[in-house]
């Protein structure tokens, strides 16, 4: 089989600074967006540093890519269980095997820590392995029936995948969505975020060298809504999945109609839970993860801590110090454990929610914006911590995604749970306790998808189901994780089978 090599790696032609001039690939073939249109990424941990020029693709690219995958999928919906399965074990292994060049390009492109990037990496490679076992299992079942009939199931494909990724986990949210599709039988259109491209180039390349047919996946980039209206807009389009802010999830969910499968991940506003009987030291481990690992960019991070009373000045005493100890600065530098934020937008979003702290009277105790010089030209901000916030307060409702923990004091479990709940998004909700009946009490109350004990909210495993309640999920199809995600890429086709 012939392998479609990303141009720039057989010395395509860069811009004036050097920069790499990338590509869609559609149809088999990489190619830049009708009319030639482009946008531009840089560094965020240096403003300076161009990564590269990507198409910034309409409606025209993306029609193109349907049609494209659309004609690809039926030999690959015939193809052995087998088959596929190998194909995600080799991609796996490629992973593997350029995962210290892929995770410094991650650092390079979202602001990642090089350690954190390198996680993120090695994950992929184990999600490919995981959907490669679920090729093997996809099965229907048997059911008994009158009159000498026998009556089956068959799980069969849905058809062409839309697979609409965030920038913060470029490559391991890509992979969870794309890899299962593909295991299932389906064709995919792929359009990574603006923030990240690169990223989502890279996993195309590896798919394409572990032996997927060309045609079968397509790889559309954009800046803006654009592409993503022209995709929810497309003849052809099965399923979508997405993962991303509220706001653009319920357009999303809008302009599809009844014909098309739908999955939405949509955020959290996540707390951890410190009772009475928490042990302070290991709460603020817990926090200080959750809380300020990966800038504070994750769906499931820690943005409050909601603390019994009596607990709360020591809490904020150790959480402050923890804070003050992170070296933040760019990703592969030696010593750093916190990277900048993706984007401009997010970083003055952060400016207007500590606005906020200070009109509604709260302290910032610690964080805020660095002075300037101490770093490069980028998009930073400390880990920020914030006491003295009431309930009701948008510190304790909004998503800031963001290194910016608030601390609100509670009296009792009930009071608790109320604040916990007290907000449009049930993603993640952590419990620092050893308390069991006041633990499973939380678990079983609270609107929230995910509960855990004694551990940060971040971090979820990869054969469980994933997803929330309220904002954070569509409820049709929120599972995310694990064998239950097979479900959507599939669908059962019932037969009578007569004597």
């Amino acid at each position: 089989m012939t392998i479609a090599t990303a141009p720039e790696r057989m010395g395509a032609p860069a811009d004036r600074t050097g920069a790499p001039q990338h590509l869609n690939f559609i149809a088999g073939q990489w190619r830049a967006a009708e009319g030639g249109a482009q946008f531009e990424n840089r560094n965020p941990a240096d403003l300076s540093d161009l990564i590269g020029h990507f198409p910034d693709s309409g409606a025209a690219d993306v029609a193109a890519a349907v049609a494209g995958v659309a004609e690809a999928q039926p030999a690959w919906a015939a193809a052995s269980p087998e088959a596929r399965a190998d194909m995600l074990y080799r991609a796996a292994e490629i992973i593997a095997a350029r995962t210290p060049g892929i995770a410094a390009e991650l650092t390079r492109e979202e602001g990642k820590t090089l350690a954190e990037a390198t996680n993120e990496t090695s994950r992929i490679a184990a999600n490919f392995r995981f959907y490669a076992g679920e090729a093997l299992r996809l099965k229907g079942e048997t059911y008994p029936a009158p009159g000498g009939q026998m009556v089956l199931s068959l799980r069969q494909p849905v058809g062409t995948v839309a697979v609409i990724t965030p920038w913060n986990f470029p490559l391991s949210m890509a992979a969870r969505k794309i890899a299962p599709a593909l295991a299932a039988g389906n064709a995919v259109v792929f359009k990574p975020s603006e923030v990240s491209p690169l990223m989502g180039q890279r996993l195309v390349e590896v798919l394409l060298e572990a032996g997927l047919p060309q045609g079968l996946i397509a790889l559309v980039h954009g800046k803006g809504p654009t592409v993503g209206r022209a995709i929810t807009a497309a003849e052809g389009i099965d399923a979508l999945t997405f993962t991303g802010s509220y706001a653009v999830g319920a357009q999303i969910q809008a302009a599809l109609g009844t014909d098309t499968r739908c999955q939405l991940e949509m955020g959290g506003k996540n707390a951890t839970l410190v009772l009475e009987d928490a042990d302070i030291a290991k709460a603020a481990g817990i926090i200080l993860k959750g809380a300020f690992g990966l800038s504070g960019q994750a769906c499931t991070g820690t943005s409050r801590v909601l603390v019994a009373r009596p607990l709360h000045d020591a809490l904020l005493g150790r959480l402050a110090a923890a804070a003050e100890a992170v070296v933040i600065g760019p990703g592969d530098r030696a010593g750093v454990t916190m990277g900048p934020l993706a984007t401009a937008a997010q970083l003055e979003k952060v400016g207007r929610y500590l606005d906020i702290a200070r009109d509604e009277g709260a302290e910032i105790v610690t964080g805020g914006l660095p002075d300037q010089g101490e770093l490069p030209e980028g998009h930073w901000i400390r880990p920020t911590v914030i006491a003295g916030v009431k309930r009701g307060s948008l510190l304790l409702k909004d998503e800031i995604f963001a290194p910016v923990v608030a601390l609100c004091p509670f009296d009792t479990l009930e009071e608790a749970l109320e604040i916990a709940d007290d907000t449009e998004y049930g993603l993640a909700l952590s419990v620092v306790s050893d308390h069991l009946p006041s633990v499973l009490k939380i678990a079983e109350a609270t609107r929230h998808g995910i509960v855990k004990v004694n551990a940060p909210t971040t971090g979820v495993a990869l054969n469980a189901p994933f997803g929330g309640v309220k904002h954070s999920s569509n409820q049709s199809a929120k599972e995310q994780g694990g064998a239950n995600v097979m479900e959507f890429y599939s669908s059962l086709k019932t037969v009578y089978l007569g004597a």
